[in-house]
This record gives structure tokens, sequence and C-alpha cells, in this order.
């Protein structure tokens, strides 16, 4: 077994400072093992340290003073999707998700992290993430280095494979940066018809950049379905990412950024396209409880947020009428299954669309490895996950992988092509809109 090179961290026993895991969540666990089979880690793997009820355990005996924060404690930590599964069957309604935050938070205070990992937020999470230009323009220069030929050259060339193997395999998970930038706009889209309502729209980071075409169809289905389209400049980046990785106070910058946007908006509600910003945004509540400025707009920003498959179906939506003759399985983005618990919405929108061949692929709910940046911290994991999803999607036949969140599109996108299956990636938007295009 190779040695431990990390950096070590400061094992003083129990949590410190603020951001920690509360007694009340944590002895909500009465490990009862209901979470084992719904966590991938523990179905993978089959290690009690790497499943919900031994990762609390952990946790509770480090509140405890009974361990320190080591680098082998927090390796299972670490190891973790933060998928939420283990929260959809949990009978005790453990909130393992803000457990899981606030426990990365502390490794952070702990910890000085290795100078890979500290590039890849220094660069991205902290100096990208939260300032759409930069954003935009690192975006600019990769769709360069893919629409002029440098990817195929270098892909060709021998220079990847003089590389550490982390770096072709990066290089590899690289998004399709194929269509045109979508972003925030003074105009607001006018609804098709009368006029239901206004809807503001998250624009977000990672999706307007790799996804543009879906916002596009997304605005599109938005204003068919009588809704007045908002998509506020001054908006950014969820904060998810950063939340994930235990960087609290700045999704905290993010989320309040956001909600002084919406809130002076003038919208009724705020669709997001993205899962897992979605998941994010209507816990602002709970991220900023203890903000006597922004706890009671968080609460009421998050009561506005509506992910866009599940406010479709409440509208209705109007039926699709054009034919759409592909084979189709769906995979549950894991922030919208198991954090807001919406499995059935998209499935209703799929099965609306005529002509479509609807298969549901096995373990469908299970997480494709992307988790944020898990592609990049636990890449080998990530990459098992991805193989076992591959398999699955195989097995159905389908030329079509719909999904509903920017990072498991980009996953399945890169697993449809290490796997030589053939098909495409889309958002269930996607599919809706080009169903009603084909009706027109």
């Amino acid at each position: 077994m190779s040695a431990d090179t990390r950096p070590p961290l400061n094992t003083e026993r129990g949590f410190a400072g603020n951001d920690i895991p509360t007694d009340e969540d944590l002895y909500r666990c009465v490990h009862c093992g209901l979470c084992l089979s719904a966590c991938p880690t523990y179905v993978e793997l089959n290690v009690e340290t790497e499943s919900p009820r031994g990762r609390i355990a952990l946790m509770k005996a480090v509140k405890e003073g009974r361990l320190g924060i080591s680098n082998r404690i927090a390796s299972h930590w670490e190891l973790c999707l933060q998928c939420r599964a283990c929260e959809a069957v949990c009978p005790s309604g453990v909130p393992f998700g803000r457990l899981m935050e606030r426990t990365r938070s502390q490794i952070l205070r702990h910890r000085k992290e290795s100078w890979r990992l500290r590039l890849v937020k220094a660069l991205f999470l902290r100096g990208a993430l939260p300032h759409p230009a930069r954003l935009k323009l690192g975006a600019a220069l990769l769709r360069i280095y893919q629409q002029v030929g440098l990817r195929m050259l270098v892909q060709r060339s021998r220079i990847l494979k003089l590389l550490p193997g982390k770096v072709a395999e990066l290089e590899a998970g690289l998004p399709r940066f194929s269509g045109a930038f979508f972003g925030p706009t003074p105009r607001v889209f006018p609804a098709v018809g009368e006029a239901k309502m206004t809807v503001g729209l998250l624009s977000g980071c990672v999706m307007p950049l790799a996804q543009g075409p879906t916002m596009e169809a997304t605005v599109r289905v938005l204003t068919r379905n009588g809704c007045n389209v908002a998509v506020p400049v001054g908006q950014g980046c969820c904060g998810a990412l950063n939340l994930h990785s235990g960087d609290m106070e700045m999704a905290r910058k993010m989320a309040r950024r956001n909600i002084d946007v919406f809130l002076n908006a003038g919208v009724e509600k705020v669709v997001v396209a993205s899962a897992g910003c979605g998941s994010t945004m209507k816990e602002y509540g709970d991220l900023l409880k203890d903000d006597p400025k922004y706890k009671e707009e968080a609460e009421r920003f998050g009561s506005m947020t509506v992910d866009v498959t599940e406010f479709l179906v409440s509208l209705p939506f109007d039926r699709p009428q054009g034919e759409v003759r592909r084979r189709i399985t769906y995979q549950d983005s894991c922030h919208l299954a198991h954090a807001q618990r919406i499995t059935q919405a998209p499935r209703a929108i799929l099965s609306s669309i005529p002509g479509l061949d609807f298969v549901e692929m096995e373990n469908a709910s299970r997480c494709c490895g992307a988790a944020g940046i898990y592609t990049i911290t636990q890449r080998e994991f990530s990459r098992r996950l991805l193989e076992s999803k591959m398999e699955s999607v195989a097995s159905t036949g389908a030329d079509t992988v719909a999904t509903a969140n920017p990072g498991c599109m980009i996953q399945l996108e890169v697993g449809l092509g290490l796997s030589g299956i053939p098909g495409r990636v889309c958002h269930v938007v996607d599919i809706l809109d080009e169903s009603y295009r084909r009706g027109e």
C-alpha cells in the first residue's frame, strides 16, 4: 500500500469554529442501515466507513472528541458523492447533505490541501465561478481549442501520452462548447399568446456556456407555455460547487447576489434547468439562516425556486404534437431525484411526446459519477460509476439519454465516447422543444 503523501491534518480532536455539524442533525441517525443499499460508494465497496451510517459514526466520534480529523478519517468523507440518495430512504429524516457540507468545511479548517486541489479551487471555484466574464473567457478559449482543430491535433499526437494519465483523462472529460453562449439580458422574452405569469430563469455558470442551446430551448418552452421570461443581469453561479466543497462563505456570497437580483426583478417564480443549482437555491434559507439581513429573503427566494420540469407539469404544459422518433432513456439527476424528490415530472414530459419510445434503464437514480468536481478529486471512482452507468444505458438500446443537470450531461457524453455506445445526450426540455417545433 502506497504511503499517504497528502499534507498532514491538524488532528486536534473535535470540530471547531463555525459551520459545525449540529447534535440535532447528527443524532437523528439511529444506525438502522436502510441507507446502505442506496449509497453508491457502499454498494461498490461494501465497506461500512464508505456508507452514510459509517460516515456519520465518524462525525460523531470527532465531535465527541474520541477522534481527530486525520487524513484517513477525512478520506471516507471525501469519497462521498453527496448524491443524497441516503436522504430519500432515511426514515429518520437525517439531513445528510447538510452534515457533509459542514464536515467538508471542517476538513478545510484542519488541513492544508494538496497543491493540485488548491490550484483547481483557486482557478475554478474561486477564480472563475464567481466571475461570469472570466468564466466566459475561459470557455471561449476552450471552444477555439476544440473547433479550430487544435484538440484533434493534440489527441492524434503523442503529447498526451507523454503527460501523466490524469491529464489525458481530464482533457477527454472537457465539455464540448459547440453552440452559442447564452447569458443574462435586460430584455424580457415575451410569452406566446396570453401571458400567465412572469418568471425568472437562472442562467448560472457552466450551463449557458457548455449547453447554450439547451438554455435557448428552455426559453422557447417557457414562452410557448404562456410565460414572460426574464434572465436578469447581475445573477451568477448558485454556489453549489463551493458549498459541496466546504467553502461555505463563498457559497453564501453567491447566494446573496442571486437573491438580490431575482427578488428585485419582479418575477413570480425562479425557474432552474439545472438540478444541482435548483436544490441549492431551494435551500438558501438554511445556508443563510444565521444572517439576520438575508434570512427571510432567502426563505422567500427558496420558496419561489422551481425546477423547469416540475414547473411545466404544474402549469400544466401544452401537450406537444410533433413526432420525435427516437428510443430514449432517462438518467435521474441526483439532486433532482434525491434532494428535490422530483422523479415523475421529467418522465411525464417524455411520455407525452408523440413517437418517442421511452425505456427505463436499470438503476436510473444511481449517481453517474459526475458530482460536481468529483471527476477531478475522485477520478478513479467517478470513472468506475460511469462505466456501470454505461452498462445500464447500453442494455436499453436507446439512442438518446435524457437527464436534467449540466454536470450529468457532460459526464454521460464522456461515457458514451469512452464506451463507444452510439447516441446523444440531451436535457428533457431539449426533447420537448424539438417536439413543439416539429408540430408547428
